[in-house]
């Protein structure tokens, strides 16, 4: 149980369920990523659908089939999350796609990672009811973030990626939902 500062405890399913709900919506998303070693900056602005998906509907039921779960109904909640995003320099390009997050106890469970198409997990923790921190490995990389709601109108993430146990890339995030 987590308190909320109010007189009722919630549960870790609880507070997460309610943060992907207060996270749905249309988000403009403005970042950097800053490579450690050479110094080079990559901008990128990205359009971002979120929606709230609860448990036992179709799309988490089929990220259970991806990990390899018996329970398909195991996840408690999840997101779904489209993207449409443009990097502006200094390598230019337009990606798009999507991934859904499902909920298991502290284990957040994906269908794609940041720089993998494969099924990944990331063990996370709720930091009061605005704030999820994330920590995924795979493929020799740790990516660790945290995704904070300011408010009703906006989000900042940070993201930290470590290669051999040496930070190699910072990516800062302001996500500001659109009306």
């Amino acid at each position: 149980m987590i308190s909320t500062g109010q007189s009722v405890d919630l549960s870790l399913a609880e507070i997460v369920a309610e943060y992907f709900r207060q996270s749905a919506g249309e988000w403009e998303s403005k970042r950097r990523y800053y490579t450690l070693k050479s110094g080079d900056i990559q901008e990128v602005v990205s359009q971002l659908t979120v929606r709230a998906l609860e448990q036992g509907c179709p799309e988490l039921k089929d990220l259970a089939r991806k990990h390899g779960l018996t329970d398909k109904n195991a996840m408690l909640c999840g997101a779904y999350t489209t993207w449409e995003s443009n990097y502006v320099g200094p390598s230019p390009k337009t990606m798009k796609g999507s991934t859904v997050f499902g909920v298991i106890g502290d284990l957040l469970y994906r269908d794609r990672g940041f720089s993998t198409s494969k099924p990944v997990t990331a063990k996370f923790q709720m930091r009061g009811p605005t704030t999820m921190c994330l920590r995924t490995e795979y493929g020799g990389n740790s990516f660790e973030e945290e995704i904070k709601l300011v408010g009703t109108q906006y989000r900042t993430r940070q993201t930290i990626i470590t290669r051999a146990g040496e930070e190699q890339m910072i990516g800062q995030y302001l996500e500001t939902r659109k009306q």
